[in-house]
C-alpha cells in the first residue's frame, strides 16, 4: 500500500472512532414528572425534588432528563397524562399528591413509581406496607390527614370566639371523606360547628368564598388539595378582599398573603422524592424502598396580613 493512501485510510477510521463511540453512549433516563396541579406555583417544588435528585448524582439536561405532565387541576385528565408516559417509555414516573399517584398505579405494574402524598398508602391501595412496598411503587407521605384536626383547633386559638368553622374541600380528591372525618372530629372536641363547603373549579372558589361570609362563619380552614395548591394567590386574595381568617397546610399561602398556614413540610417531602427517583435510576427496586414520612411540621404566620386585620377591627 502506497504511503499516501495508508495516510488518507488511516484518516478517515480517526474520524470514524468518535462517530463510533457516540453511538455506543446509552442514552439519558427520562422521569416522568407527573402532578394534578398547574406549573405556575409548583417553582419551590420542582427545586426540591431537582435537588433530590443531585443529591444522589442525577442534574436534569446534564445525565438525566424530566417531562412535565400537569393536570391543571382536572384530575379526569390524570389517566391519558400518565398514558402518554408510559407510551414514552419514562424509566420512573413521580408522582406528587394522591390523585397523580393514584391515577400513576393505576395504569401501570411494571414502570416504577415514587409518589407523595398526604395520606395513609396502604389504606390508598398503593403500596402492601410502609416498610415493604411490594410491586412497583414506593414513595412518601407528608402529613396532611393526621393534621386535618389539629388545623381546626389552631384556627379555633385564632378566633375564639368563632363557633362555625368553615372547611373547604375539593370533592375530586380521595382523600378529602378523610380529612372531613379528621376536622368533624376536631371541631366536635371543641365544642364547634364545621360547615363543608366544596370546590373544584375557581368559580366553585368563589362561590364557596361568598357562601362563607353569608352564613357569618369565624374562620375558614382550606383542606390540602393540588388543585387549591395551584390557585394559592387566589384563595389569599379573596381572604383578603372578603377579611376572612383563613388557614392553610402549607407555607405559600400565608407568603401569597394568606393570613396562617400549618402543615407538614412538603419541600422536604419532595426532596425526598427526588432521592428516592434517582436510586430508581442507579439500579433500586421500589418495593425494597421503604415508604417513609415526613415528620416535618410548620406554623406559618403573615404577620403583615395579621396586623391589617387587627387595624381594620379596631
Amino acid at each position: 500500500m502506497k504511503r499516501r493512501e495508508f495516510i488518507t485510510l488511516l484518516g478517515g477510521t480517526a474520524v470514524a472512532w468518535p462517530r463510533v463511540a457516540r453511538a455506543q453512549q446509552p442514552a439519558k433516563p427520562v422521569i416522568g414528572f407527573l402532578s394534578g396541579a398547574s406549573p405556575d406555583s409548583y417553582a419551590p417544588i420542582v427545586a426540591a425534588f431537582r435537588q433530590g435528585l443531585k443529591e444522589v448524582g442525577y442534574v436534569e439536561g446534564q445525565n438525566v432528563a424530566i417531562e412535565y405532565r400537569w393536570a391543571d387541576g382536572h384530575y379526569d385528565r390524570l389517566p391519558d397524562v400518565v398514558a402518554d408516559l408510559i407510551r414514552r417509555r419514562v424509566s420512573v414516573i413521580a408522582a406528587l399528591g394522591t390523585p397523580a399517584s393514584i391515577a400513576a398505579k393505576t395504569a401501570t405494574s411494571t414502570t416504577p413509581i415514587v409518589f407523595t402524598v398526604g395520606s395513609d398508602p396502604v389504606q390508598l391501595g398503593l403500596v402492601e406496607s410502609m416498610n415493604r412496598p411490594g410491586g412497583n411503587v414506593t414513595g412518601m407521605t407528608v402529613l396532611t390527614t393526621e393534621l386535618a384536626a389539629k388545623r381546626v383547633e389552631v384556627a379555633h386559638e385564632l378566633v375564639p370566639t368563632a363557633t362555625l368553622i368553615g372547611l373547604l374541600v375539593n370533592p375530586g380528591n380521595p382523600i378529602t371523606e378523610d380529612m372531613i372525618r379528621a376536622s368533624q372530629v376536631g371541631a366536635a372536641t371543641l365544642g364547634l360547628q364545621l360547615d363543608v363547603l366544596q370546590a373544584s373549579t375557581e368559580a366553585e372558589i368563589d362561590a364557596a368564598f361568598a357562601i362563607f361570609v353569608q352564613r357569618r362563619a369565624g374562620v375558614l380552614v382550606i383542606s390540602a388539595d393540588s388543585f387549591f395548591n395551584s390557585h394559592l394567590e387566589r384563595l389569599a386574595t379573596l381572604a383578603i378582599r372578603h377579611r376572612v381568617p383563613a388557614i392553610y397546610d402549607t407555607r405559600v399561602f400565608a407568603t401569597s398573603g394568606g393570613l396562617m398556614s400549618n402543615g407538614g413540610d412538603y419541600l422536604d417531602s419532595y426532596c425526598l422524592a427526588g432521592v428516592d427517583t434517582g436510586k430508581i435510576l442507579k439500579g433500586d427496586k421500589p418495593a425494597d424502598l421503604p415508604v417513609q414520612q415526613s415528620t416535618k411540621v410548620e406554623l406559618i404566620i403573615n404577620l403583615k396580613h395579621s396586623a391589617s386585620r387587627c387595624r381594620s377591627r379596631c
